[in-house]
């Protein structure tokens, strides 16, 4: 594994290993940026993601939560913001959180971790961005 590689998945070990139940993205968003991760872009529905590191970039590809050929749904921000608040309250996993922000329309996110702010992406341009709260590890 390259030192890329290593850094990111001990980072999200020790981030899973020390994140709360309830508001855990924020310290896992901490972890990364202290491992060195500048920004994190996810895509939609295939569960890839790409980690912008200080030295490079690496991919994690997940398990895709659609295979075939489906119709894009259209962007809610309403239900997109119901979907956040239910993972940050602790009441979801992280694939119900994918699946449910799929739903609501997102076909990618952003994680800046330099400025703590996600945006969230639709198909035909839409938008919603979000700060998290700074935490002290």
């Amino acid at each position: 594994m390259s030192n890329l590689v290593t850094r990111l998945t001990e980072a999200q070990k020790h981030a899973m290993s020390i994140r709360p139940k309830v508001g855990g993205f924020p310290v896992l968003a901490e972890v990364l940026s202290q491992a060195g991760v500048i920004m994190n872009r996810w895509n939609l529905p295939s569960c890839q993601s790409i980690y912008r590191m200080q030295g490079g970039c690496v991919i994690q590809q997940g398990t895709p939560i659609l295979t075939g050929i489906h119709e894009i749904p259209i962007f809610q921000k309403e239900k997109l913001i119901k979907a956040i608040r239910k993972d940050q309250n602790g009441e979801s996993t992280f694939l119900e959180f994918l699946k449910e922000t799929w739903e609501a329309g997102v076909v990618g996110y952003d994680v800046n971790f330099l400025e703590r702010k996600v945006s969230y992406f639709g198909a035909n341009g839409e938008s919603y961005i979000e700060d998290y709260p700074e935490v002290h590890l």
